[in-house]
Formats: structure tokens, sequence, C-alpha cells
């Protein structure tokens, strides 16, 4: 029987990029954590004490983007991992933001640098990791570069906890038909997080609903205008997923200036909550 939809409510830290003021960048020519970045501003909420807001706003679940962890070190995972049960707020997924696992020439080193934030996903106890499927032009070349760099990342997390997912974002996965094919020969290795906000044609609520049946997660991005939500395409969002029997988490992606970033979850999730009820 699927989850109250109240409890399938999640919120990415890119949500509350603003918040958190600061990112740390990635290179992936290393697996140190990059030089801290005030890339919004002075920090208003640090990482290790967002787990009580969120309990505070009444979130329980949280998706973390990889860069906005300041530090990879065992022991800060801990205290992060600790805050999190402490504040009854279960990590859903960790958001692998970089790598292009399709890149003719650096896929590799991409992919090794991935499968250490795997292990980064694995230490914090987070239920999936997120992964791009690749940045090039889908050539049949670049989708099959995708799917032997995926297998191979999945054969390296067996038996783990972690479950890998990967998203329609960026150009090797531009539309439904690509998905799809990658999964079906990915035969369940790596499941779907889909995202409302990532393809914008015209055809995209139709493509949208043919690869909602297969997802797992959710990225449910809202569009605001002057402040004020776009309830006709959010709820065609909603409804499609709803139709194609999605039953996951809904994950708050929010992206503005105005208003402010937990009134403007807030619209969201109330939003879905009574669509969905």
């Amino acid at each position: 029987m699927p989850k109250p939809i109240a409890e399938r409510i999640a919120v990415s830290t890119w949500s509350l990029h603003r918040l958190l003021g600061t990112t740390y960048p990635h290179d992936l020519t290393t697996d140190a954590v990059g030089t801290v970045e005030e890339t919004y501003g002075a920090v208003d909420e640090s990482l290790l004490d967002l787990p009580a807001a969120l309990h505070n706003h009444g979130y329980h679940r949280m998706e973390l983007v990889s860069f906005h962890l300041p530090s990879r070190d065992p022991v800060y995972l801990g205290e992060l991992k600790a805050q999190l049960a402490a504040s009854d707020v279960v990590l859903q997924t960790l958001l692998i933001d970089a790598g292009d696992i399709t890149d003719p020439l650096l896929g590799a080193r991409d992919a090794a640098w991935i499968a250490g934030w795997i292990e980064t996903a694995n230490e914090l106890g987070a239920e999936n990791a997120r992964i791009i499927a690749g940045k090039q032009l889908p050539t049949r070349e670049a989708i099959d570069r995708s799917v032997t760099a995926l297998t191979a990342l999945a054969d390296g997390n067996a038996g783990s906890e972690v479950r890998l997912v990967t998203e329609n974002w960026f150009s090797l996965l531009s539309s439904a038909a690509i998905v799809n094919e990658v999964l079906d020969r990915l035969g369940g290795k790596v499941g779907l997080l889909g995202d409302f906000g990532n393809w914008r044609d015209a055809g995209k609520y139709a493509e949208l609903a043919a690869i909602f049946g297969r997802a797992e997660l959710c990225h449910a991005k809202a569009s605001f205008i002057d402040g004020d939500l776009d309830a006709t395409d959010y709820g065609k969002c909603v409804d499609l997923a709803e139709a194609a029997g999605y039953a996951g988490p809904y994950t708050l992606i929010f992206d503005s200036e105005i208003p402010r970033e937990w009134d403007g979850l807030a619209l969201e999730r109330d939003f879905i909550v009574n669509r969905v009820g």
C-alpha cells in the first residue's frame, strides 16, 4: 500500500542553496573536497544544522547535493549521519553532481571519481546515489559507453543497500526513448529518478509520461512567476506521474528568488499534498 502523500515529501539541499550559502566545487582529478566558495553568500545554516531545520519545518526526507558536502572525512560523515538520525530525517539520496562517464577521453577517470562518491553515499547511509548517465550527444557509441560504465558502477556497488539511480538529465538522456533504452539494457541494475524540470520542449508531458511508470524517485520542480507557483504546469506533471503509477517520494526542487526558500517549498509541498490527497 502506498505511503500517505505527506510521508512522501523530501527536500533537496539544492532548494536551500541560498540558505546554505557556500558550495565546494568539484575537481574530478582528485577525491579531495574543493575549496569553499560563497556561491550564494555567507552561511545562514550549516549542513550539520540542516536536518534539525528540516524537522522543524515538517520534513523528514532529504537529498544532499555532493557539492554541498564540506568534508568527506569519516568523522564529519559520522557527525552528519548522527544529526540526521537525531532529527528523524532520512538521507534519501546523495546526488553526485559531476562527471561524464560518456566522455571518450575522460570517461574512465570520471567513473572512478563517481565510484568514490558512491562509497561516500554508503558511509552516510543514503538510500540512493544518483549518477549522471552522460553529457555527450546520444550517439550509439555514447549510449554504449554509458551502459558499460553504469553496469560497472552497479557491479562495484553490489551487495550495498545504496540503490544507484540516474536521471533524465543532460544530452544523453534527453528523450524518453533513450532513457528507456538505457534502463532496459541495464536490466534493473540502475533505477530512475524522474525530474519534472529537465525537459522543457512542447512535448515534455508526453515524454515524462513515457518514463514515470518506471521512476523510483522524483524531482518535483515547480516554476514560479513573480512569486506565484505555475499551478497549470505543476499540476500536469504531478497528474502524469500519478497516472503512470508513481508511488515514490516527491523531492521538492525550488530555485527562485521569490518567495523565500522555506515559503516556496511550503507552496510546492501543499500543492502536491492537496493534489494527490
